[in-house]
């Protein structure tokens, strides 16, 4: 994956646009995955990269528990200053 986005929008279940900040990016086993956080909400979501057509890719939130326990292995080693939890 190239440079590391600074923020990303993101669309509600009503379509209103969400500016996230990405905290930090990682790649496991060729997946690339985000760590955003949503300033407004005080939280913290986990993106999947999604190829689409071309040069796109769209992020959709991780949801199987498991999945989201090895990546908060991984983040939380990657951000060391942060305890992140679900």
């Amino acid at each position: 994956m190239s440079k590391k986005p600074e923020a990303i929008v993101f669309y509600d279940e009503e379509d209103n646009e969400i500016q996230l900040e990405v905290l930090e990016q990682t790649t496991i086993a060729g997946q690339n995955y985000l760590l955003v956080s949503d300033q407004e909400e005080d939280a913290v979501l986990l993106f999947r990269e999604v190829p689409e057509d071309g040069d796109f890719v769209s992020y959709e939130i991780v949801e199987d528990d498991t999945e989201i326990e090895a990546l908060l292995k991984v983040f939380n080693e990657l951000i060391e200053e942060v305890d992140i939890e679900f």
